[in-house]
């Protein structure tokens, strides 16, 4: 052999070694799954709080990762929070401010950039807004809000189908069907798993309803809050006592309502029809097995019930439900990790539990999220990554909804867009501290006038305090001690002692604004498109009536 042949059967050996070793590196990109719940309260997970419910799958997740005490998001409603989880910008960037308006698809999300570099992409589950996400190369979604029995899908492929049986548990079949059969092993993969339990209406699968509805659960310690120095939270409709609906909520039916002549709250009896309609024969005789009792014992003590009797009646049923909906969430995140650990896929895997926002469980008295008070503000945030995070450790860092993406882009090797407004999280899920920087937080919650009446408001967040500013028909500011007020129910923002954290968080959510680019013109400029709205289609939640008592009070209270 010539010195020529010699020296070009080197070059094409150090070549086929190198590429051999990019193909090893590609392989070694880690797998992403990102689970994420529809208003799953922290306080409905035991890694957090056990006084509720047991969580063992889901805390499976924190004891072999990490668990996040300060994890938020940046407006507490959910598709502006899956905008923003998607696109790695606030809700004033990405353009989805609420429920109403739509999604911008000129945005390009973090999976669009995976499946581009690489990752095979799959997404299952409740999406809340668009039929057709994009970046993806497998996707089964929910329309809108789904339904929670025998639920029809939107596919990639056969159009829209109908599922027999329970959502939960179908979501996971259709993930677990996936991993098995449709996953490319060659491939990195990003597996977005989206519930939609526990998101109101609360109906849980038929094997937890005996148990759930005669279960009794602990009382918060705010829930007969009176919002003294808070008007914003006095004017809000999400009491439990007044506002859960009877029917859809609550599930008495019409007929006991009609019977025992208790009022009808929106669509009440249409919500409660929904559901029930969706049932076949063997699951209706079986919510009715255990809904009848309910009925009954309700009908035999109502009349000597006070108020109070009421709020707690009602908050009893409210958790009955609600954490009924989470066991079988966990039962499913169980199944799971279970595929993952018999398939040698848990080794090379991040895994991501969260919830589009927390939820109140009767704190204050309240249903529902959207406030910048903890229980709608926190989220859980556990996080799984053997090999590279501490198994058992927490952190308490402020972090956020809008940091997913990046740290997605981060761990994936791949170049993040300069426009996206988080910060990966890897710094800190690896003990690298040094490179992580954040003393602070943004939230802006933007849908007023709507249902459930929380005017707009927008804050700065630290780990120990919270200034508010309140905006719309009404305009005042509140302050927080989260150290000192843990529950929150104390406005502390005409206290002459704390005048100058007053003056300094003014400053620094200044500073934090102009960093993300919110700004009162562009608050103006959005409740301009809003009134324009209101104007042409009314606003779903809100009667005509009480919706120009509000533009008139906002219109007085005007320069």
């Amino acid at each position: 052999m010539n010195s020529s042949i010699k020296l070009l059967c080197l070059v094409l050996i150090v070549v086929l070694a190198a590429c051999s070793d990019q193909d090893q590196e590609v392989a070694k990109r880690p797998n992403i799954i990102f689970i994420m719940s529809d208003d799953h309260a922290y306080q409905a997970i035991s890694a957090y709080d056990d006084k509720l419910l047991q969580t063992p799958n889901i805390d499976r997740i924190a004891k072999m990762g990490m668990l996040f005490t300060n994890a938020s998001v940046t407006n507490s409603i959910c598709a502006p929070s899956r905008a923003t989880i998607l696109t790695g910008k606030h809700s004033h960037i990405n353009g989805k401010i609420d429920n109403h308006f739509p999604f911008d698809t000129t945005n390009i999300t973090f999976p669009q950039i995976l499946k581009k570099s690489g990752y095979q992409t799959a997404m299952f589950g409740k999406l809340h807004f668009g039929n057709n996400p994009k970046g993806f190369d497998q996707f089964k979604i929910l329309p809108g809000q789904g339904a929670y029995y025998n639920p029809d899908f939107i596919t990639k492929d056969e159009g829209r189908v109908n599922f027999k049986g329970y959502v939960t548990d179908i979501i996971t079949d259709m993930t677990l069907d996936w991993l098995k059969n449709e996953r490319k092993p060659e491939d990195p993969f990003m597996l977005m798993y989206l519930h939609k339990a526990p998101h109101r209406s609360w109906i849980m699968a038929e094997r937890h309803m005996e148990e759930f509805t005669n279960t009794t659960f602990p009382e918060p310690e705010t829930l007969f809050d009176d919002y003294s120095s808070r008007p914003a939270a006095r004017e809000a409709e999400m009491s439990i006592l007044n506002h859960l609906s009877w029917a859809g909520d609550s599930k008495i039916s019409p007929e006991t309502m009609d019977e025992m002549n208790l009022p009808e709250i929106g669509i009440d009896k249409l919500r409660y029809k929904f559901g029930m309609d969706r049932l076949d024969s063997t699951q209706l005789a079986n919510f009715n097995a255990s809904y009848s009792k309910v009925n009954e014992k309700l009908k035999a003590a109502y009349p000597n019930m006070t108020e109070e009797d009421k709020m707690r009646w009602r908050y009893q049923r409210y958790m009955q439900d609600y954490l009924g909906t989470i066991k079988a969430v966990d039962e499913n995140v169980g199944r799971l990790l279970d595929y993952l650990e018999a398939n040698n896929l848990m080794e090379n895997t991040i895994i991501v539990y969260t919830s589009d926002q927390g939820f109140y469980l009767g704190e204050h008295g309240w249903f529902d999220k959207r406030f910048v008070y903890d229980e709608s503000f926190k989220t859980p945030l556990l996080v799984a990554w053997p090999g590279k995070i501490e198994a058992g450790s927490t952190s308490d860092e402020m972090v956020q909804n809008l940091d997913f993406a990046q740290t997605f882009l981060d761990v994936a090797g791949v170049e993040q867009p300069e426009d996206m407004q988080g910060e990966s999280l890897v710094p800190i899920l690896t003990g690298q501290m040094e490179n992580w920087e954040r003393e602070a937080v943004y939230y802006h919650y933007y849908e007023y006038p709507a249902e459930h009446m929380v005017n707009r408001h927008y804050a700065i967040v630290t780990k120990e305090f919270k200034l508010i500013h309140y905006y719309f028909d009404l305009n005042y500011w509140e302050l927080i001690d989260r150290r000192k007020d843990p529950r929150e129910l104390t406005n502390v923002y005409d206290d002459p002692a704390y005048a100058d954290v007053k003056e300094k968080l003014h400053k620094e959510l200044e500073e934090i604004r102009k960093k993300y680019g919110d700004s009162d013109e562009l608050n103006q400029h959005y409740i301009d498109i809003f009134m324009k709205d209101v104007e042409e289609n009314g606003i779903f939640g809100v009667n005509k009536e009480k919706l120009q008592q509000i533009i008139d009070k906002r219109n007085k209270a005007m320069p």
